[in-house]
């Protein structure tokens, strides 16, 4: 293995790992059904606790834990709009998530590149 290899590699280990935490802490959040229904739900519109609660056979209270436990995850965000608070996708969040996903799947399609390239044929 060349020197550069050896610190490419070396460099997306260490990225992936300083990632990876909050990545699967974003992944833990979305593990839940519930959570991800309200995900899927804000990605069509931001929705208020209320509006949430109509949709899902949860109350307002449940609701109102697990978009805290998504917002904590940095999946969700809110903005306050009168008595209530109006929450949407976290962009910012998404694109943590992915990027994590994406240099995982780089590494996983070098690896099977490496292997394929020393597996006589």
């Amino acid at each position: 293995m060349t020197p550069e290899r050896r610190k490419f590699i070396l460099t997306v280990s260490i990225h992936l790992r300083e990632v990876a935490a909050s990545a699967l802490d974003r992944i833990a959040a979305l593990s839940d059904p519930t959570r991800r229904r309200i995900f899927e739900l804000l990605a069509g519109r931001p929705s208020s606790v209320t509006d949430l609660a109509r949709q899902l056979p949860v109350s307002r209270p449940a609701v109102s834990q697990h978009l805290r436990i998504l917002a904590d995850a940095g999946l969700v965000k809110h903005r306050t709009a009168g008595t209530r608070n109006v929450y949407r996708i976290d962009p910012g969040g998404v694109a943590a998530l992915r990027e994590y996903l994406d240099d995982l799947w780089e590494t996983v399609l070098e690896q099977f590149k490496a292997q394929a390239e020393q597996t006589p044929r």
